[in-house]
């Protein structure tokens, strides 16, 4: 699978909240033999803090089996944080989400100089793709008005239900429901406008691109997302951005400064303004946010902002979330306010 794709489906399993419901879902497999136990996951969370502020930075997967990962540390943090901060809040009822969504996917994903996606594929990618979208009772031709980035993410999102992961279990939904138990403040950095219209600034070449690679190896989907998935699991930054975010930004700089470098940019600001105000803050954004170049916390390191790795059971450690096992080191403090110098508590 070529790098660009790779990207595509890390940005399903990491930037796309907004449609984590707009894929159709596949018939419910027959009942067999119990499957094997799910391992317990243990995601990578950083710490960002001054003199009366913190802000928990937790990286997530958008669409999840039934694994464990709100516990330890993670669990820790979130119940000791009075604000929950999300990409995007969408309404958690499938049918009010489709419904605030339809429009939106209406406005920007057809195709607004009346091509035709069948016109754009050869007979044998036409083929393919009719093939991959019968199972879930989509007749030929009903993706033909369709911009190429709202198929292949429906395609991305088919291979992760195959995989069995489900927008229901991801940790958004799980945060959302305990933050409601809690009376939790709830807000979000972006809003679904903002996503859809972001999607459609990729340049129509990428797009195609994309598509036409999964439609060549509609397998290739499950292999990319399965080790994704164990990355995030085992807590593994590096391998993360091995898999995913390293070599996409060297295939196609421009998507991946549009999906993930200006929006880590964007939202490490956020992080600085919240900075100001007192409180804890339990903030979660797709993994892939979070690693290799141009992640949130390089982003703040340029601010004068550091981060640091909480110690978690998958990297060995045991301890209550801290600002320990530093990964962007405290710079040396010359004032307590010089350069918005950040105080170890």
């Amino acid at each position: 699978m070529k790098t660009f794709l790779t990207g595509l489906l890390a940005f399903t399993a990491f930037s796309t909240p907004a449609f984590s419901q707009q894929a159709p879902a596949p018939a419910a497999p027959a009942a067999t033999a119990a499957a094997p136990a799910l391992p317990d996951a243990s995601p990578a969370m950083w710490i960002v803090r001054d003199e009366d502020t913190i802000i928990y930075l937790l990286g997530t997967f958008h669409m999840l089996d039934g694994r464990r990962w709100f516990k330890d540390e993670v669990r820790t943090a979130f119940e000791a944080s009075s604000e929950l901060v999300l990409e995007v809040l969408l309404p958690e009822d499938p049918a009010q989400q489709q419904a605030a969504m339809g429009p939106l996917v209406m406005q920007y994903g057809v195709d607004a100089q009346g091509r035709t996606l069948s016109s754009r594929l050869t007979a044998a990618e036409n083929e393919t793709l009719n093939r991959l979208l019968a199972p879930l009772g989509v007749p030929p031709g009903a993706f033909d008005r369709f911009k190429p980035w709202f198929v292949s993410l429906t395609l991305a999102q088919i291979a992760a239900q195959g995989l069995n992961l489900d927008p229901a279990n991801s940790p958004e939904m799980v945060l959302r429901r305990a933050a409601r138990e809690r009376g939790m403040a709830e807000s979000e950095l972006e809003t679904a406008d903002f996503q859809i219209r972001m999607l459609d600034s990729v340049p129509d070449e990428s797009q195609l691109r994309a598509l036409k690679e999964m439609l060549a190896d509609p397998d290739a989907a499950v292999r990319t997302l399965r080790p994704m998935l164990d990355a995030w699991s085992r807590g593994d930054e590096n391998g993360l951005a091995a898999v995913t975010m390293q070599e996409t930004g060297h295939d196609d700089p421009a998507f991946y400064r549009i999906i993930f470098t200006d929006r880590n940019a964007n939202w490490a600001q956020w992080i600085r303004t919240r900075l100001e105000r007192p409180g804890t803050v339990f903030m979660a954004v797709g993994a892939g946010h979070l690693v290799g170049r141009g992640s949130v916390q390089e982003q703040l390191t340029r601010l004068n902002i550091p981060s640091q790795r909480v110690a978690t059971a998958a990297t060995g450690a045991t301890a209550a979330p801290a600002a320990t096992g530093s990964t962007h080191a405290y710079p040396p403090c010359r004032s307590r306010t010089q350069d918005r110098c950040r105080q170890r508590r």
